[in-house]
């Protein structure tokens, strides 16, 4: 189970959920939601995460976006 990263793309697993409850399966999640202080929200993988500033903004998110994607 996963979820798209919103600037690359990228299938970012998620892990917990009812889907492993009854399975010994370990699942890392490689990314989470970020609520930005303008409340946009945006799902990133870890490494989206790390290229974006301190206390980005959704510009922040859209230029890393475009700038991956070309």
């Amino acid at each position: 189970m996963g979820e798209p990263c919103a600037v690359c793309g990228r299938d970012v697993p998620i892990a917990g959920g009812i889907a492993n409850f009854w399975t010994f399966d370990h699942t890392e999640t490689g990314g989470m939601t970020l609520e930005l202080a303008d409340g946009s929200e945006f799902f990133l993988c870890f490494s989206c995460m790390e290229a974006l500033p301190d206390h980005p903004t959704a510009a922040d998110v859209e230029a890393l976006a475009e700038e991956r994607h070309g």
